[in-house]
């Protein structure tokens, strides 16, 4: 029974979108878990360090070391008053951080341009599909002697296009 309070979630989905949506989360599960510890590590480093924690963290520490440091906190001595230690630990973490989050971006790129290239062989399958499809109603066009109202914009779509001459155009304009 469907009222307007409940829904069902697969309502508005075909069986082949919640498939594909299935086989695309089950692909990202088993990459995530082919992962090497590394770069697992890496992300969680990440992870952390890109949270309200780790900033909250910071402001606790740095604030007590540059408090304590000043003469501010009394029966606490002062162990850094140059402040050269602090300036010290925190450029070998920021080396450290830094490195954590391009090795991330690194494994967040290659699997961008898998998705690209999946894009692009996707696209590239339907607009050849598309194109057996416009040559199919020129057909049927032609037996049952109905004239489209743009001949010249069903031949077009009917004719194949080279895709690398068109990466080949872009690049040409971009120059």
């Amino acid at each position: 029974m469907h009222n307007d309070i409940t829904h069902d979630p697969g309502e508005g989905l075909s069986p082949t979108l919640e498939r594909n949506i299935q086989a695309l989360v089950e692909r990202r599960r088993r990459e995530q878990r082919a992962a090497k510890g590394q770069e697992k590590l890496a992300d969680a480093i990440t992870a952390f360090t890109g949270s309200m924690a780790f900033v909250y963290l910071h402001v606790a520490v740095f604030g007590f070391w540059i408090i304590a440091n000043l003469h501010w906190l009394p029966g606490i001595p002062a162990w850094d008053e140059s402040f050269v230690v602090l300036a010290m630990i925190a450029s070998v973490e920021a080396i450290f951080l830094s490195t954590f989050v391009l090795i991330s971006q690194n494994r967040m790129s290659a699997a961008a341009d898998k998705r690209a290239d999946l894009d692009l062989q996707i696209s590239l399958l339907a607009e050849h599909e598309l194109t057996k499809v416009a040559r199919l109603l020129t057909q049927i066009a032609e037996r049952l002697d109905v004239q489209p109202d743009s001949k010249r914009d069903l031949e077009e779509a009917s004719r194949d296009i080279a895709p690398e001459r068109v990466l080949d155009r872009i690049e040409e304009t971009r120059s």
